[in-house]
């Protein structure tokens, strides 16, 4: 399975290497697949397939727009207690394209039920049917062009040949590269940890990199484990993370048809028994999750379309969450903060605008604003100790972090997301011509 060196030249342009990446190897019961069914001009690996030979429990989290494509209509609809595939298509969302749109998804569910019972067949001793209800989609995309079936259920074939059992570094990077669109680098994270005392794995990729805003984005999160844990402790465990993980980024304030982050548990490693989302014995895995989360989550805002700055918005001390998260994402969402941030300009009046927009009951007299560690802001009033040269020359940094301290109670949020440059504007100008 070589890698798809197009997809790769394409991180390597943002200074990415193989080794700045983490060291996925193996995960029992999730096999990967990839292919070029050229959707797209250039050749390229444009489908993947995850396939788990004895079922998978599972659990998703979906976009929050009333416009939702056709494979999240598919997938709200299936019932089945566990997963055996799931088939990611790139360069077509399937979004507003009809009834042709959930069609398409029938004959692709129907193809690969059956290479995948043929499958069952030829490697497994007790095989099974695949039924179609067994599977889930992921399209992402271009909203409004007819979808193309007939390619990807010409690619299926030879999906199916590629399964291997026994994962490594480079199948990894080559799932997370074959997901992408305008995305430059792919997304892994990992973490390992312990469910008493057996030691289980937490394996995921992500795309993402325009029209990104919380309650999902265009993103697209997999993650995998080999723990034995039940499908409704996992739609616990993925509702309790993701407030603050891929709810908590966003590019442009632009929310997607296609958003799906999905969990998935097969139950190889014979970890003590589960019986609540509370149960102690899941403390650690829990952790480790929301690392992971956390982890696709921050890659995605910093590979956001035309960044060249990551940065991190943690606003404190306020009365309620909620305040925190408004003030957060007003902040994260301007347009004249984030242009101010490509230009190097710490333009704290811009802070102070999208503070004051986000609607939420302050007192100016406690309000505390920082940039990196420079104090700007003390009790509502320019700091003594402000710099704005010092100030200057931190924001060339490539990452930049703002505090805002509210001084009014004990909650915070943090929010993540990148600068707005002309790159940005080129992309979306030039994205189907």
């Amino acid at each position: 399975m070589a890698i798809n060196l197009d997809n790769f030249f394409k991180s390597i342009s943002k200074n990415s290497k193989m080794s700045d990446f983490q060291d996925l190897d193996h995960i029992d019961g999730v096999s990967v697949s990839t292919t070029c069914a050229n959707l797209y001009s250039k050749k390229r690996d444009d489908v993947v397939l995850f396939y788990f030979r004895n079922g998978a429990n599972y659990a998703s989290v979906y976009t929050q727009s009333k416009l939702v494509s056709e494979n999240i209509k598919w997938n709200l609809k299936v019932n089945s207690k566990k997963i055996i595939a799931l088939l990611i298509n790139t360069r077509n969302a399937n979004a507003f394209t009809g009834k042709d749109g959930y069609k398409g998804l029938k004959v692709l569910a129907e193809t690969l039920s059956n290479e995948l019972s043929q499958k069952q067949k030829d490697d497994q001793e007790k095989p099974k049917k695949i039924e179609t209800d067994e599977i889930l989609f992921a399209c992402t995309g271009t909203i409004g062009e007819s979808f193309p079936t007939n390619k990807i259920q010409k690619s299926i074939p030879d999906l199916i040949q590629k399964i291997k059992y026994t994962q490594n570094k480079y199948i990894w990077m080559k799932a997370a590269m074959g997901i992408l669109t305008t995305d430059l680098r792919p997304k892994i994270a990992m973490e390992e940890c312990y469910i008493g005392n057996k030691l289980v794995k937490i394996y995921g990729i992500a795309k993402g990199s325009g029209m990104i805003y919380p309650n999902m984005a265009t993103t697209l999160g997999f993650v995998f484990t080999d723990a034995t844990i039940s499908s409704n402790i996992l739609k616990q465990l993925l509702k309790h993370n993701i407030h603050k993980t891929f709810n908590a980024i966003s590019c442009d304030g632009d929310t997607s048809t296609n958003d799906m982050v999905s969990l998935f548990a097969t139950s190889e490693v014979a970890n003590a028994k589960l019986k609540t989302f509370k149960d102690k014995k899941l403390k650690e895995f829990n952790s480790a999750l929301f690392n992971v989360l956390l982890n696709l989550s921050k890659r995605v805002a910093a590979d956001g379309e035309g960044a060249s700055k990551f940065v991190t918005i943690k606003v404190k001390n306020c009365k309620s969450e909620e305040d925190a998260k408004k003030i957060a994402f007003s902040i994260a969402n301007s347009p004249l903060v984030k242009t101010a941030i490509a230009g190097g300009d710490p333009n704290w009046g811009r802070i102070i605008m999208a503070i004051g927009k986000a609607k939420v009951n302050l007192n100016p007299n406690k309000l505390a604003i920082e940039i990196g560690k420079i104090k700007v802001i003390e009790n509502g009033k320019i700091s003594i100790s402000y710099n704005e040269e010092e100030a200057a020359n931190y924001m060339k940094e490539e990452n930049i972090n703002i505090l805002v301290n509210l001084n009014l109670g004990k909650k915070e949020f943090i929010s993540y997301t990148m600068d707005l440059t002309k790159k940005y504007i080129e992309i979306n100008a030039d994205y189907r011509t």
